[in-house]
């Protein structure tokens, strides 16, 4: 089926679709209200980007059955921004981080997220988790005299058993029922308990009042200025590329869950002009959320319904349900947001460890700890990628092999194995024998490939050294690509067109 043509309605399970979204919705409000809490926004804000992102996506993205919504990835990126410009300029950089979104997705650049290796995965998880954790344990802290202090005392005590109360029911109510997600359960069981026995504890209202309005149209009250744009500009540009790796990074674990296939450029587009609205609409922006998109998947959605009935549920929660909300537990979102950390964590690296190379643990550990100490999770993952890339590119460099015969006539020929760049260059000059070698030296490259200007340098050097000594040097099986860079070699490199092998990169549909 076709991402850009609309399911027959036949093959479509509406029961499936409706149940999913509204499972959908009510997870992610506690999620939504916690880390707009944690970003010291209002509550509302992180349900108008629920709403709006959760919409907008659905509508205009390129992949069926995932979610998207006030997400704690690209909201921490922007915490610090909040707290020493104001909600204004965190609006104004939500928005512009839309437009670096549209930007990738109309440039054609989302398939790159297919070169972030496993164990930078593993990195950018774990370190989310625990980034996602620590964020809870600020909400043991209450404020006296206008200052945040630690709880102590009845207050403490109060909160630690009713967010443990809360972890516990998250764990044991799936081993009595999974037709309603647990921490909606835990959440209402909670609240229930609160308001029968009057215990006196820590609610969403004591942070800030969650407003019922519909979300208003409302240019971000910024100087239109250099200065602004030089303020902005970072912490949009670092949001935008953490909000395009979670969300194409789920676009592939869908792939794989569904066994279909999803437009990651089209994506990128729809991220992009969901945060571009949510920067005029007072939404605190997001990405694609992995745990509310597994819980879709599992619960059969498969096309763009069920993201379009939670976005509309949340929208209705905004302007009916408020009063409800101010009244939630703290408690219990805390407990919820724990459990979603605990979750997250991809505990299978730990177990791992032992087997995975040397560099890999390294990388994992490294996206990890930039992750937790600099909140920065697109540094993390760029500086995870870099190293995946240079360790590859030292294992490749001294993995070239040549295998040396003779043929018939007398000729040397070597058959060169792996690819001949920068990092393999040196290596490559090591295999050759000037001084023994005959009048005339055959390099095979069929099961090899030229592929940087450090490579012809070095076949230059090479020839060149040859041609002092009057021998010649004929390289064969050079593909086309290999053939136009070595347009310098002319006159000493003689080149067998006829059985070159051509390299060509799969376009992305």
């Amino acid at each position: 089926m076709s991402l850009l043509q609309l399911p027959n309605i036949k093959e479509i399970n509406l029961k499936n679709e409706i149940l999913a979204g509204l499972t959908v919705a009510m997870t992610m409000i506690p999620e939504s209200l916690s880390f707009a809490i944690l970003a010291g926004l209002s509550p509302i804000t992180g349900l108008y980007a629920a709403f709006l992102m959760g919409l907008i996506t659905a509508v205009l993205g390129g992949r069926p059955g995932m979610v998207s919504g006030g997400a704690g990835a690209t909201v921490i990126v922007l915490i610090a921004l909040a707290a020493t410009h104001g909600v204004e300029y965190l609006f104004a950089a939500v928005a512009l981080a839309g437009v670096f979104q549209i930007l990738v997705g109309a440039f054609r650049l989302g398939k790159f997220v297919r070169l972030i290796p496993q164990p930078v995965m593993f990195g950018f998880l774990n370190g989310l988790a625990v980034v996602i954790f620590m964020a809870q344990i600020a909400q043991f802290k209450t404020p006296v005299n206008g200052v945040m202090e630690w709880m102590a005392g009845a207050q403490l005590w109060t909160m630690l058993g009713l967010t443990g109360l809360t972890v516990l029911l998250v764990l044991l109510i799936p081993k009595v029922t999974k037709a309603i997600p647990a921490s909606l359960i835990a959440i209402l069981l909670i609240f229930g308990l609160v308001q029968l026995t009057g215990i006196d504890t820590k609610i969403v209202k004591d942070i800030a009042s969650v407003s019922g309005s519909f979300p208003s149209f409302h240019i971000p009250n910024v100087p239109f200025t250099l200065e602004t744009l030089e303020i902005i500009f970072p912490y949009a540009l670092v949001m935008a590329a953490v909000g395009l790796i979670e969300s194409l990074l789920t676009l592939s674990m869908v792939d794989e869950l569904t066994n279909s296939k999803g437009s990651s450029n089209k994506e990128s587009i729809a991220q992009g002009m969901a945060n571009i609205v949510n920067g005029f609409f007072a939404g605190m922006g997001g990405c694609a959320m992995v745990a509310q998109t597994l819980v879709n998947i599992s619960a059969g959605a498969r096309t763009k319904i069920s993201a379009i009935i939670g976005a509309l549920t949340i929208l209705f929660v905004i302007l009916v349900g408020a009063p409800f909300i101010e009244r939630i537990p703290m408690a219990a979102l805390v407990g919820v947001m724990m459990m979603v950390a605990i979750t997250t964590f991809k505990w299978g690296f730990l177990r791992m460890i032992t087997k995975m190379p040397k560099s890999d643990i390294f990388v994992g550990l490294l996206v990890a700890a930039i992750t937790v100490i600099l909140h920065n999770l697109a540094l993390a993952v760029f500086v995870g990628v870099i190293i995946s890339a240079l360790v590859f590119a030292w294992d490749s460099a001294v993995r070239i092999r040549a295998r040396k015969t003779t043929d018939e006539f007398g000729n040397k020929i070597y058959e060169i194995y792996g690819p001949l760049f920068f990092g393999s260059t040196s290596h490559f000059l090591d295999k050759f024998h000037l001084e023994e070698d005959p009048e005339r030296i055959i390099i095979d490259f069929k099961e090899s490939r030229v592929v940087d200007m450090s490579a012809i340098d070095a076949l230059n050097k090479l020839t060149n050294k040859y041609a002092l000594q009057g021998k010649t040097v004929i390289l064969r099986h050079l593909s086309e690509d290999s053939i136009k860079l070595l347009e310098n070699a002319k006159g000493i490199i003689e080149v067998n067109i006829q059985e070159d092998p051509t390299y060509k990169v799969m376009p992305e549909k």
